[in-house]
């Protein structure tokens, strides 16, 4: 069973930055396949980014293509989601997720294709 606990989000203006931070529960986080994702008012989970279990491998959404970088630190079992400039519509629950035990990078973006989920943080952006 591995736990995911997030922080660091919050209200800020349009233009700011946040980093996310997802601290994970398990020795075994270096190989795991880790996913941020994020939920808006009224509209389905969305997958935004992810990172291989080496970070050999990113990617992301569309949508934040440029303006987020997704790392991670496994000595610290931590995943991590920069976000600058944000914008009004980055206003949502974001999740951290991970991929099962020998999970792939195939369908990375699908969200039934992760095992774990924290409880999410939420990140408001004010116009």
């Amino acid at each position: 069973q591995v736990q995911l606990v997030e922080s660091g989000g919050g209200l800020v203006q349009a233009g700011s930055s946040l980093r996310l931070s997802c601290a994970a529960s398990t020795r075994t986080f270096r190989s795991l396949v880790m996913g941020w994702f994020r939920q808006a008012p009224g509209k389905e989970r969305e997958f935004v980014a992810a990172v291989s279990p080496n970070a050999g491998l990113t990617t992301y959404a569309d949508a934040v293509k440029g303006r987020f970088t997704i790392s991670r630190d496994n000595a610290k079992s931590t995943v991590y989601l920069q976000m600058n400039n944000l914008k009004p519509e980055d206003t949502a629950v974001y999740y951290c997720a991970a991929k099962g035990y020998g999970a792939t990078w195939m369908n990375i973006k699908r969200s039934n294709e992760y095992a774990y989920w924290g409880q999410g943080t939420q990140v408001t952006v004010s116009s």
